[in-house]
């Protein structure tokens, strides 16, 4: 299958709705968020389940202005990484539920995704001149 420049497009859209969702989820119902994920405790301060959600918003956010302005990726490919070293590190040092490694996965997959997309939707290197 070829890639086309509307496979990346929709492809940015969805991994940002993803973050979207995720980060509405830690902004409405903290506490579900975590019990889903595995951890029996709420957060305490339900300030930092909030502060987790507006993070992810902001992330989304920033996902579809980098792409949409610039062609780029880097935001996506930096945080999504990042996400999938430190949720596959935590559990060799910490008791963590479930979700840590297997978001890690998702993240990883999510990266490697954009980015194998990016590169055969743009070969030569090239960016969207504005």
């Amino acid at each position: 299958m070829s890639f086309t420049s509307t496979h990346e497009r929709l492809l940015i859209i969805l991994v940002a709705l993803h973050t979207l969702i995720i980060g509405l989820v830690f902004l409405m119902i903290p506490d579900w968020a975590v019990k889903f994920g595995g951890w029996p405790q709420n957060i305490r301060p339900i300030f930092f389940g909030r502060q987790v959600g507006i993070f992810h918003v902001v992330l989304a956010c920033g996902y579809l202005i980098e792409y949409f302005r610039y062609n780029g990726i880097s935001l996506i490919i930096t945080a999504k990484s990042i996400a999938l070293v430190f949720l596959l590190i935590t559990p060799l040092f910490h008791e963590v539920p479930w979700a840590a490694p297997v978001c890690g996965v998702l993240d990883g997959a999510m990266a490697l995704a954009v980015w194998l997309v990016h590169r055969a939707v743009n070969p030569d290197g090239a960016q969207l001149q504005h």
